[in-house]
């Protein structure tokens, strides 16, 4: 009978093979898809106009601090 349990142990400790595990990740993937409140259309459009509206201001301002600091640059070794 301890023969039993210790071979149940070791049946019990082993992991399933690769392709079992890959498959129940994937299934678990895909029904945590299906709980995901996924925006509209619309809200997308607004979120992709306020990104490019913050890069193009960083883009503005970046510029502006490279050619100041290139002036001064300029000014110092002219």
């Amino acid at each position: 009978m301890a023969e039993t349990q210790a071979a149940a142990k070791k049946n019990a400790a082993k992991k399933p093979n690769i392709f079992k595990r890959m498959g129940r990740k994937i299934k678990e993937i895909f029904s945590e898809l299906k709980k995901v409140t996924w925006p509209t259309f619309g809200t997308t459009l607004k979120q992709l106009g306020v990104v490019i509206a913050v890069v193009l201001v960083f883009l503005v301002l970046i510029t502006g601090v490279d050619s100041l600091l290139g002036w001064l640059v300029s000014l110092v070794t002219a």
